[in-house]
């Protein structure tokens, strides 16, 4: 018959004598054990939230397996562990990047035919023309839609406020599936090809993260794409880094912006960074960016059809305004105002429409959402065909020829002044070259610089109105969908505006219209998107004129101060609609005014007795759904205690096992705690993992006990009752964890870590001074001599023996006694492995182990 504490790992027998001496909180009911034991706010327990949405695990569960596994561990395991990461952060560059050049030149050629074509028809017929073009673009559209309603659901939207709340511990299931993969690649294909108002950007930061994310796991074991050798990464926290990672390529490679990319990351997405994490991050980018300047080159040549023309440079205003005066200054101003303003009414209304999409529309089935994306395609179709009918041409403008620019350019190509419907050969149609084209090269036209008077006032208005409803009403259709160029192209629109007002007003200085466009896109983004520093970054690096940089964080500092007055971002707005709950950067106010008490003082912990009857346990798993139970143990005077806390999902793994069932309701002794790996607790990634509803136990297994000591987390993180809640916000929220024990205010003190105490050095060095300050104790066998008189000062040698499980520290000191063995005495006995003065014997095994330092002979 073993005892309480026989056969426990000294891990947590430490836990269970700390936790014996918290006292019973005033007014607190003590923890009873049960089936469905409960005791008043002892523990925060996290439930899971509405819909596919569970907290993640990245605090390191020290239970007996992982001890187990880190004590095997080789030598050889941390280099390869760091070398593998560092593999692998190429290997998400390198997968990135051939995405992003996948679904780039598939929709670059896709728009290319498409308008080839159109153009082509119309030259003999606009109304056989308008019936291609639309026919066209609802197949496209057509195919986007029914691959993410019956393919892959998760796909839908951008993917952003998923990955963003992966990042902030919530796991949203199906996100980072395979199949999630290729929706969102051939989905992204389809919507943007097909005309629709969203981009490609946000789809692409999923993608990379998807990527990542299947790599860590060893590749998808549903459709028979893994390898058991990459799968090393099986910790959330691993995982998480990998994401990141990913996240980060997938701007790199949207907006060709590898600095852009870890400043996104960075700022946007993660919430919780470290410098090698930013190496890391930064060598991912890096990659984006050879892989994407590669295959450029390659398509330069004409080998990839209309995609390759624009340069690494999507934007390339460099030929534009080189200076500025501080009279411009003004409109800079009114552009970031009207950026914050458009941006939080863009989010207001996305808001509401996509909250009466998915309460209403949404919830009539797949036909209606494969119906209601094909309705707006036709309906964006219709307005960028026909408004451009109704617009009259303008005569070409006199250019310089060193410009390169063509007016009117030749059907069917990229470029500015589109002839469309025009009765003469010299006229334009500046609302068909904004809007009877691709996106990207539309932004192009507005960006584009030394072209004085290619829009009016008028077509830039109609643009602005008709291109911003279509885009609050595209998104959250059931179709990957980004909202970086279509912000780009809101913005640019007003931005011209004003730089052509400003060119009227100021009309002695340079000023070119294209450089208000880039304003203002970037304060439409940053009012709507509520970024800073890296969007910065990402508009200098996609339009190459670092001159504008600081014109552009004030527009971007103005837009959000501005946007934050009225709501949140696009993202966070959007995520708290999905019902993905972010833990902000900072606590809320009222916080500073609670503790943690008072945040949990309205639920039941559930706790479960070390032994437990395995009917118990599933009593307990299928009438709630906490993902986290103590541990309680019976103390020396009956009183419960609680040595530790056991996950929802390690309590599955054990019963499905059922290696681990016992007769007796007896603690387990040592041998049966090797039956499990730690790999055998991993959940797998993107997956809902094990369910009480799929483990089948017969009456005699359900009558069987389960010692849950060896499995436990016996140092889960605590904080006393009374702490503020504002600082309990941020400790879960900077370490990433998913629970913490909410104890009484202990009333006894074991010791006081501070700074130094965690410096590595620092602990060295007191520990030697300690020993120089003892006394001589040398134990050899069963040999031992003390001598107290040696003076310190003249101690020139120490050594650590080792010997079977004592530890003895030596100051050998250097006099000439018989009492005291020399320094050549110890030095010639481990040499020579003999015996060291004839007062004792000291074997080679044993000398093997000593090691001298300090030496002055």
């Amino acid at each position: 018959m073993l005892s309480g504490d026989q056969g426990l790992p000294d891990g947590i027998r430490m836990a269970r004598l700390a936790w014996s001496r918290l006292p019973t909180a005033d007014g607190a009911a003590p923890l009873t054990e049960g089936p469905a034991a409960s005791a008043p706010a002892a523990a925060a327990q996290d439930e899971l939230f509405v819909g596919a949405v569970e907290s993640l695990d990245y605090e390191v569960i020290e239970n007996y397996a992982y001890r187990e596994e880190q004590a095997q561990r080789s030598k050889f395991w941390v280099p390869y562990y760091i070398v593998l990461k560092w593999f692998f952060a190429l290997l998400i560059g390198v997968g990135t990047g051939l995405a992003a050049i996948f679904i780039n030149l598939a929709v670059e050629n896709f728009s290319g035919w498409k308008f080839t074509l159109t153009f082509a028809i119309i030259q003999h017929s606009y109304f056989v023309g308008f019936l291609v073009y639309i026919l066209l673009n609802l197949a496209l559209v057509f195919s986007s839609v029914y691959i993410v309603t019956q393919f892959a659901p998760a796909a839908a939207g951008s993917g952003i406020p998923e990955i963003k709340g992966y990042l902030n511990g919530v796991d949203t299931h199906g996100i980072l599936l395979f199949r999630t993969l290729v929706g969102k690649i051939f989905g992204s294909i389809g919507s943007v090809g097909g005309g629709l108002a969203l981009g490609k950007e946000g789809p692409l930061v999923h993608t990379g993260a998807c990527i990542a994310s299947l790599l860590g796991q060893g590749g998808s074991a549903k459709y028979h794409l893994n390898s058991r050798w990459v799968q090393i990464f099986e910790s959330d926290r691993d995982r998480r880094d990998l994401v990141t990672c990913g996240c980060a390529a997938g701007v790199a490679a949207a907006f060709r912006a590898p600095v852009g990319g870890v400043l996104f990351a960075l700022e946007e997405v993660t919430s919780w960074w470290r410098s090698h994490l930013m190496w890391r991050v930064f060598f991912t980018s890096a990659v984006v960016a050879v892989v994407v300047r590669s295959a450029m080159n390659w398509c330069n040549s004409g080998k990839c059809g209309h995609f390759g023309a624009g340069g690494f440079i999507i934007w390339d205003i460099s030929g534009g305004q080189e200076d500025y005066s501080y009279q411009e200054l003004l409109p800079v101003a009114i552009i970031g105002v009207i950026g914050g303003l458009l941006g939080a009414l863009f989010n207001q209304l996305t808001l509401y429409i996509t909250k009466w999409r998915r309460t209403y529309l949404h919830k009539k089935g797949k036909r209606v959402q494969i119906f209601e994306a094909c309705l707006i395609s036709l309906i964006t179709s219709t307005v960028s065909f026909v408004l451009p009918l109704l617009r009259k041409c303008s005569p070409c403008p006199e250019l310089e020829t060193s410009s390169g620019i063509q007016c009117p350019h030749p059907p069917g190509t990229d470029g500015n002044f589109v002839n469309f419907y025009c009765s003469k050969d010299n006229e334009y149609n500046d609302l068909a070259t904004i809007f009877f084209n691709s996106q990207d090269d539309a932004i192009r036209n507005l960006f584009s610089a030394k072209t004085f008077h290619e829009y009016s006032a008028q077509s830039l208005i109609t643009f602005l109105v008709m291109f911003y409803s279509l885009a609050i009403v595209t998104f959250g259709t059931a179709v990957p969908a980004g909202q970086f160029v279509p912000g780009i192209m809101i913005g640019s629109t007003y931005g011209r505006l004003v730089g052509m007002s400003v060119v009227k007003f100021y009309k002695k200085l340079n000023v070119d219209e294209g450089t208000y466009a880039l304003l203002g896109a970037a304060s439409f983004l940053g009012g709507s998107m509520r970024m800073t520093v890296s969007l910065c970054v990402i508009m200098v690096e996609i339009t190459n004129n670092l001159q504008l940089l600081p014109l552009i964080m004030l527009v971007l500092l103005i837009s959000k101060a501005v946007g934050d007055f009225f709501n949140e971002g696009l993202y966070e707005e959007q995520a708290r609609l999905k019902g993905i709950p972010l833990l902000d950067s900072r606590p809320k106010q009222v916080m500073r005014n609670m503790n943690a008490k008072d945040a949990c003082k309205n639920q039941k912990v559930v706790c479960l007795p070390r032994v437990s009857r395995v009917v118990d346990i599933v009593s307990v798993l299928q009438s709630n759904k906490h993902n986290g139970f103590p541990i309680v143990e019976r103390g020396q005077n009956g009183e419960s205690l609680v040595i530790g806390l056991i996950l929802r999902s390690h309590l599955l793994v054990l019963l499905q096992s059922k290696v681990d069932f016992q007769n007796t309701p007896f603690p387990c002794g040592p041998g049966v705690l090797n039956r499990h790996n730690f790999s055998d607790f991993v959940k797998p990634a993107s997956s809902k993992g094990k369910s009480i509803d799929d483990i089948h136990l017969t009456d005699e297994e359900l009558g069987l006990y389960l010692d849950l000591a060896p499995f436990l987390n016996p140092s889960p993180y605590i904080v006393p009752e009374d702490m503020s809640l504002a600082k309990v916000y941020n400790l879960f929220r900077q370490l990433g964890l998913r629970h913490i024990f909410v104890v009484p205010r202990p009333s006894r003190v074991i010791g006081l870590i501070t700074r130094k105490d965690l410096l590595l050095e620092k602990l060295r060095k007191n520990i030697w001074l300690d020993i120089l300050l003892s006394s001589v104790v040398l134990i050899t066998g069963g040999w031992q001599y003390r001598d107290n008189r040696a003076p310190v000062d003249q101690c020139k040698v120490y050594i650590i023996y080792l010997q079977a499980d004592l530890f003895v520290a030596a100051p050998l000191c250097a006099l000439n006694r018989s009492s005291t063995l020399s320094v050549s005495h110890w030095k010639q006995a481990y040499l020579n492995g003999k015996t060291a003065g004839g007062s004792a014997h000291l074997e080679r095994p044993l000398l093997d182990s000593l090691m001298i330092q300090g030496v002055n002979t």
